[in-house]
């Protein structure tokens, strides 16, 4: 392989780095104002670029929000998720459709490190066509695929007997190890994907990071919840966040011990963080490449008194997103950008600032004309459309189809299905349990109550905004599935 060296700063296709962590809330980054954690890396590369402050998730749940953002579709589109009837497996001709196969098409290096979390049609082929560097988890195996298959390396980095406690630093040494084998005449677009800042095990903390925090105070959310919450609407006891928040954040001292097992795995997130931008300045590339950080799907930790993700309020569905461009003169220098932005709308900005042609099949939006002020916001979008298809109870059946259908019939007509769906704008966020009977809505007018504790669906002030915002819902799904 040609050793890594400098690029002409001049030529026409931009480096891509896509960095994603697993569970991250928008609010736990120093860039979005907490004071209790330990980000500067993040910060400082937020600093220099651009940073979007109404940036949503489409879906919030990992595999279906990772879809979707590998191929600009929304959930109710690809239907690629855990349970059924939306468990459907992604056909590889459509995975052709995402953004590193369009840039591989394009002549760009590709390269998959950590979770992939993806359920793909023939899956170890797939991502052998279209990537060229692999290594990481699958869906299917947690031993990869993982290639070059000769990069002893490689093979050295995954060895069997590493402490587990390292499995931030193992994906920092993939990913260091993809750009010293970077051929110097290509272009490359390497997708990292922690499993930080998931999972609260001991066995998940870097030990020499876990003494930053041992004895720090962290920042307690205004909604959190101690013990259960009776204002939630009722089928949310169906919901593993519900159980879960009484296991894991239900009182004073299990929130501060997760909070802190929290920042500990952002911390050496952070620190991998470090060693990319080090990387890169190192190759001379730095002035070549572009720079995108953001997590899978937001996390409660006792917000609302839930603990997990996927239901429709801020602290699952909004998104931490930042994009650093080092092209002379496309930085950005911290600018902050208000417009609505959805999580659908990466893969199409991926291939725009690589100079791709966007395929028909990704209905998210380009952001690159928001992030040069060139875009016409008389025609940019006022909300963003949400979606939650998961049921928590399917999981029991969902290798067998009958039984699965069987199931989900029972909970529909068992009124136990939380499946929502919903949106988003500057000021207000509606969103419906569309399988319930009767049908429970929610609706927050986020300037006055941007905790979403005072539900306004049976005010008469807001009935004629009621109106629009179910009318809005039912527009952008259909242009979801169009």
């Amino acid at each position: 392989m040609a050793a890594a060296c400098g690029v002409d700063a001049d030529q026409a296709k931009p480096n891509i780095v896509f960095l994603m962590t697993d569970d991250q809330r928008w609010d736990t980054l120093g860039c979005y104002g907490r004071t209790d954690v330990l980000t500067p890396n993040i910060d400082k590369l937020a600093g220099q670029g651009v940073v979007f402050d109404n940036a949503f998730y489409a879906v919030a749940i990992c595999m279906p929000s990772r879809t979707t953002m590998f191929t600009g579709r929304y959930f109710s589109d690809h239907r690629s998720g855990f349970t059924y009837p939306y468990n459907r497996t992604l056909p590889k001709e459509e995975f052709a459709d995402s953004y590193p196969a369009r840039l591989k098409d394009a002549g760009y290096r590709t390269g998959f490190i950590g979770k992939f979390g993806i359920r793909l049609e023939k899956l170890p082929k797939t991502v052998a066509e279209h990537f060229d560097f692999f290594a990481g988890i699958s869906t299917t195996s947690k031993n990869g695929p993982h290639f070059p298959a000769d990069d002893e390396e490689l093979k050295t980095i995954y060895r069997k007997n590493r402490n587990p406690k390292e499995r931030t630093l193992i994906k920092g040494d993939a990913m260091i190890r993809f750009l010293e084998t970077q051929p110097a005449d290509q272009p490359f677009c390497l997708s990292v994907s922690f499993d930080a800042v998931k999972n609260d095990r001991d066995g998940d903390m870097y030990g020499p990071h876990v003494k930053l925090f041992e004895d720090k105070q962290m920042w307690v959310p205004e909604n959190w919840v101690e013990g259960k919450n009776t204002q939630l609407p009722k089928v949310l006891d169906y919901c593993r966040g519900t159980y879960l928040h009484m296991d894991r954040t239900s009182t004073p001292e299990l929130y501060q011990k997760l909070a802190r097992r929290f920042a500990v795995q952002g911390y050496t997130v952070d620190q991998q963080v470090a060693r990319l931008v080090a990387k890169l300045e190192e190759m001379g590339v730095m002035d070549n490449t572009i720079i995108i950080y953001t997590s899978d799907n937001g996390r409660y930790h006792g917000s609302h008194g839930i603990y997990d993700k996927a239901i429709l309020y801020d602290e699952a569905m909004k998104e931490p997103l930042i994009i650093f461009d080092g092209r002379p003169g496309k930085a950005g220098g911290g600018r902050r950008i208000d417009a609505m932005v959805s999580s659908a709308d990466i893969a199409p900005t991926i291939l725009s600032l690589a100079g791709v042609e966007v395929p028909k099949a990704m209905k998210g939006e380009d952001l690159s004309g928001l992030m040069d002020g060139t875009q016409d916001m008389s025609v940019w979008r006022d909300a963003v459309l949400m979606e939650n298809f998961f049921i928590q109870e399917i999981w029991k059946v969902q290798k067998n189809a009958a039984k699965s259908k069987a199931l989900n019939e029972e909970i529909i007509a068992g009124n136990r299905s939380y499946r929502s769906r919903g949106v988003r704008t500057e000021r207000y966020k509606y969103f419906k349990y569309f399988e319930h009977d009767p049908v429970i809505e929610e609706l927050y007018d986020l300037e006055k109550d941007p905790l979403e504790q005072h539900n306004l669906v049976s005010n008469p002030e807001y009935a004629e905004l009621l109106g629009k915002l179910r009318a809005k819902t039912e527009t952008l799904h259909k242009e979801a599935t169009r």
